[in-house]
């Protein structure tokens, strides 16, 4: 079992910056691909981005490549979302999850394990 948690969200201008932060329980979480998911109020959930545990990205989400950049340090079990150049748009409670499969991909149904979200609101 994996227990994750994110951190790091908050109120933001337009323009700003956040990084979010997901920590894991598990020793063995080097070993879990990692996803970051948002959801807006009234809207499905949303593939932003993934790693895999070599350190290998997925493509981004066209919404938010260029801006987003998602990175882990396997020695603290962390990935961390660095989001720059914020807009009212990505107003939403971020997820991360950590997935078995070796390379999950975009759909919420490949990840097995999920944090309880941290909201982002960008203001304009």
């Amino acid at each position: 079992q994996v227990t994750v948690e994110e951190s790091g969200g908050g109120l933001v201008q337009a323009g700003g910056s956040l990084m979010l932060s997901c920590a894991a329980s598990a020793r063995t979480f080097s070993s879990y691909a990692v996803g970051w998911f948002r959801q807006a109020p009234g809207k499905e959930r949303e593939f932003v981005v993934a790693i895999l545990w070599t350190g290998v990205t997925t493509a981004y989400s066209d919404s938010v490549k260029g801006r987003f950049t998602i990175s882990r340090d396997n020695a603290k079990n962390t990935v961390y979302l660095q989001m720059n150049g914020l807009k009212p748009e990505d107003t939403a409670v971020y997820y991360c999850a950590a997935a078995r499969t070796v390379a999950p991909g975009s759909r919420p149904s490949e990840y097995d394990y999920w944090g309880q979200g941290t909201q982002v609101i960008v203001s304009s």
